[in-house]
């Protein structure tokens, strides 16, 4: 095999890893990718002995080290990145704030989950059994584990 094939092949090997990190996750273009530059190198010490196997061989993994690195600091990696922030949290059971037999009124439909406001929070909530509708008075019956369950008053 000549050195400008082994070359090509390692370079497929390298834009196929690229490929996988940025577009098709999975795995599979990236376990091509490494068999194709593993036999780059395996043909370059078969046929131009230790001295170019080694070059290439140390060539192909710092390429792919490079590639992989620029591959992830650049402005196109941070276009496909999520910039926004989750400022979400959890009820307020941990405060005190809401306790067994305060009331409320809902904001969604209990279905069987949905927005309730207890206290002036507006808070999620759970029905035990059946469904509540929007804008119906509530009791909060229990709470346990960051939960509140309620009823219809």
């Amino acid at each position: 095999m000549t050195l400008t094939s082994i070359i090509l092949l390692i370079l497929l090997g390298i834009f196929l890893l690229m490929l996988e990190i940025l577009f098709v996750p999975g795995m599979v273009l990236g376990f091509v990718s490494v068999i194709l530059m593993i036999v780059g190198v395996y043909f370059s010490f078969r046929d131009y002995g230790t001295t170019i196997g080694i070059i290439v061989f140390t060539g192909t993994t710092v390429v792919s080290i490079l590639a992989v690195y620029r591959t992830f600091h650049s402005p196109f990696w941070k276009k496909l990145q999520v910039q926004s922030l989750v400022d979400g949290k959890a009820n307020a059971l941990a405060d005190g704030k809401i306790n067994v037999g305060d009331t409320g009124k809902t904001i969604s439909r209990l279905n069987p989950m949905g927005k309730a406001l207890i206290n002036n929070m507006q808070v999620e909530v759970q029905v035990i059994e059946g469904f509540i509708d929007q804008d119906k008075d509530i009791t909060v019956i229990k709470t346990g584990q960051n939960k509140i369950f309620v009823k219809l008053k």
